[in-house]
């Protein structure tokens, strides 16, 4: 059909159907494929000691799901104390310490300072991992996703999505990628980010959209689970529900009191149930799951946790 004058398209955002219940992954495919799981990483950074329990929590939320990769944080050393990194890591994430790579010398937002370090993934084989499945550390596991590990792809990313009008852009999201670790690549993408054209107060995210601008393969929907769907379009945030692998706390962060503001673990139900109501209680269930999930790894690692409060602090 041809048309003189270019038609808006409508992205699920703006017009989501429920036409099937056909499984986003083929199983029979997976069957085939054999993924080693030495070789594969779910990796989460920590910038400071604020993302301490988010980054326990959602170690315990991939126990949950029996992922089989091998789980690293890598953290800033001068910026992350001794008991802290013990919380982070007493669900089973590997510490691994990396230094700090600067944002452009003309700066970017104060709170995306240290987000060009994220660019240490791609140096990951040098700790034997070839494939990076990268969580921002506000992200709680709901299902198995391991299945990313048999891309052929050298790079992957949830598509970004805005509560307001027109709702998306065709950018991804740098709160969840899926990389192939490359000496190379990591060597190209340091060298340019002062060179490259692209707005510095976004950070690694703008940068990486441009540095794979025309590459960046898009992954469905329930790889992102960013709030922001159910604010746009609560009937997608519905029927993503059955496979939805991950929720992202873009907006409403259930662990902290501000933006990096950290809470005391003693205080932590507290914050849930006030941030449970922001936003008219938009957002109520998933962030009592994410309340309930806490809950759980209190429980189940509660000694390795004790044992924390003994640690240095800054």
């Amino acid at each position: 059909m041809h048309h003189d004058h270019p038609q808006s398209v409508l992205t699920p955002l703006d017009n989501f159907q429920h036409l099937h219940s056909h499984p986003v992954v083929n199983e029979e495919y997976m069957k085939t494929v054999r993924i080693t799981s030495s070789e594969n990483a779910i990796v989460t950074s920590m910038y400071n000691d604020a993302f301490a329990v988010p980054i326990v929590t959602l170690g315990h939320s991939l126990n949950r799901v029996n992922s089989k990769a091998r789980r690293i944080v890598f953290y800033l050393p001068d910026r992350v104390s001794e008991r802290a990194l013990c919380i982070a890591t007493a669900s089973g994430f590997e510490p691994y310490a990396v230094e700090r790579i600067g944002a452009p010398v003309d700066g970017v937002h104060g709170h995306f300072a240290d987000q060009f370090t994220k660019l240490s993934i791609w140096k990951f084989h040098e700790l034997g991992v070839k494939a990076v499945v990268y969580l921002d550390a506000d992200i709680l596991v709901r299902r198995n996703f391991d299945e990313l590990f048999a891309l052929p792809f050298n790079f992957a990313a949830v598509p970004d999505i805005y509560v307001g009008d027109p709702g998306f852009t065709i950018g991804f999201n740098a709160g969840v990628l899926f990389v192939r670790t490359s000496a190379t690549v990591f060597k190209d993408l340091v060298s340019q980010i002062n060179t490259a054209q692209y707005r510095h107060f976004e950070a690694e995210q703008a940068f990486l959209n441009v540095f794979y601008g025309p590459d960046a393969v898009r992954l469905p929907y329930i790889y992102g689970g960013n709030q922001a769907i159910k604010k746009r379009n609560p009937q997608l945030w519905e029927g993503l529900q059955p496979e939805l692998r991950l929720i992202h706390y873009s907006l409403v962060k259930p662990f902290w009191r501000g933006v990096y503001n950290e809470t005391g673990l003693e205080d932590m139900h507290e914050n849930v149930l006030r941030k449970a109501e922001e936003w008219g209680g938009l957002w109520r269930d998933e962030i009592l799951e994410w309340g309930e999930a806490w809950k759980e790894t209190e429980e189940i690692y509660g000694l390795a946790l004790s044992r924390c409060a003994w640690k240095h602090g800054h």
